[in-house]
């Protein structure tokens, strides 16, 4: 049965000794974590984890002892098992999350309950707590700028013949696992080729090393040929095992059942690419590649960056407003130009704050004469879009206006913005897997950072 909350416990009143109080910015995170929109948005979410939830059932972790615990895990970029174990010898961090002398959530269940947040969610948690900041005087929405950065997925760096290796890896894995339920295992399609996969790699690494003989680089299409043989081998006998599991219940299968149909169309697309790539010297684009067969969504994404040539996650738009909080973003498909996602920011700043922002800056990957004119004509005062290539003397007259100045220079405040998210928030690496475990890892992080940069103003303010 799905648990609001427990029945309050003073831990500070319990042990008076101590003087245990909170620190002036976990009080006022404490403060806004009691906002009843927040709780039930959550709620609504956690009920949907069986038909009667709600009703019937074990009671569970309370839903505001989850949503304090993930927000205390994502403020302190801690794993699941650090937020178990921190916040249960911590009578501080107990009083925060609500959890009184009951036991912390075993970090298993806080990883259910965390999956059972839906993108949407997050999405309007944001929404509600960029509310408590206008409310609270934080913000007042008048300045707007924007950028992109990339969130990397949790893959290590791709090669062909690594995904290849990965695949014959994987399907070797769960063919023996097919054998142990069919309670066979000595035939000859139930052999592991792992290791000979493994060999065959390290091979065709040492043919791309700066050291490596004209010989060797010349006998690299002839190992991939035989990796090819060995993975394409593996396919062949993940078939067979399936046919022969279709025949068995559901219950007793089904799980190894499920992943062969889901990892045999990635390891067949890895064979075709690798053919492509290396057998026919054929360009691949970068929209086709498959980079990771456990993180698929994964993308290539190059921005022309000398020391990054190549990014491999997904593409991310932010959206920040005076006050140093983040209203919105955007997880992008593939890696469409930023000057797309402008008339989108714009409609989204409209219909939270009710007003266009006096002020609208981005770098010049966002310009094009159709968001400048979107922006007149939305009634956006100061718009800083430097345009790209050469300037005639009337646009350099118009870049050097003191207004468009101060207004690129505010600009350049989202690139902090951008590194303490991903130093401090989680975004240098997604640790969610799939494209809706990005969006919760995403999600969670900016909703921590939002929440914090409230808490130590309003702390600061009072303080004052």
């Amino acid at each position: 049965m799905l648990r609001g909350r427990y029945t309050p416990v003073d831990l500070f009143a319990l042990v008076p000794a101590l003087a245990l109080r909170f620190e002036p910015e976990l009080a006022e995170l404490d403060r806004l974590l009691d906002d009843d929109q927040l709780f039930q948005q959550v709620k609504a979410d956690l009920s949907r984890r069986r038909p009667r939830t709600s009703e019937t059932g074990r009671p569970s972790t309370p839903v505001e002892a989850i949503l304090r615990l993930l927000v205390i895990q994502h403020l302190y970029q801690w794993s699941y098992a650090e937020t178990e174990h921190f916040v249960g010898d911590s009578l501080v961090l107990r009083q925060f999350c609500r959890l009184g002398l009951e036991r912390v959530p075993h970090s298993t269940t806080l990883l259910r309950w965390a999956n059972l947040l839906q993108p949407q969610t997050l999405h309007r948690l944001l929404d509600r707590v960029t509310e408590l900041a206008w409310s609270l005087k934080v913000t007042h929405g008048r300045k707007l700028r924007i950028d992109s950065t990339v969130v990397p997925t949790a893959i290590h760096y791709p090669t062909d013949s690594s995904l290849l290796a990965d695949g014959v890896r994987v399907l070797s894995r769960l063919v023996r696992r097919a054998g142990d339920l069919l309670g066979r295992g000595t035939e000859p399609v139930f052999r592991d080729r792992t290791r000979s996969a493994k060999r065959l790699t390290r091979r065709i690494d040492a043919t791309t090393a700066p050291h490596a003989s004209k010989q060797s680089q010349a006998e690299r299409p002839a190992l991939y040929q035989r990796l090819l043989g060995i993975t394409q081998a593996s396919l062949r006998q993940a078939e067979q095992v399936q046919a022969w599991l279709a025949d068995l219940p559901a219950a007793a299968v089904g799980r190894v059942r499920a992943a062969l149909e889901y990892f045999q169309p990635l390891v067949r697309q890895a064979c075709s690419q690798a053919e492509r790539r290396v057998l026919r010297g054929q360009s691949v684009p970068a929209a086709e590649k498959l980079v990771s067969l456990f993180e698929p969504q994964t993308v290539v994404i190059r921005r022309g960056k000398a020391y990054v040539p190549a990014e491999f996650g997904r593409k991310l738009a932010l959206d920040e407003v005076d006050g140093g909080l983040v209203t919105a973003y955007t997880v992008l498909a593939g890696n469409p130009p930023d000057a797309e996602h402008l008339a989108n920011s714009l409609a989204q700043h409209q219909a939270r704050f009710g007003q266009p922002p006096e002020v609208l800056a981005a770098d010049r990957n966002f310009f094009t004469l159709d968001n400048e004119r979107r922006a007149q004509a939305a009634g956006v005062r100061t718009i800083a879009l430097p345009r790209q290539g050469p300037l005639s003397p009337a646009r350099r007259r118009f870049e050097h206006r003191p207004a468009f100045r101060r207004a690129y220079r505010f600009r350049a405040g989202v690139e902090g913005r951008i590194s303490l998210l991903k130093r401090r928030f989680g975004l240098a690496r997604c640790r969610y897997h799939g494209h809706a475990g990005l969006e919760r890892w995403v999600g969670l992080g900016l909703l921590a950072h939002n929440l914090r940069q409230i808490s130590r103003t309003v702390a600061a303010r009072r303080a004052a």
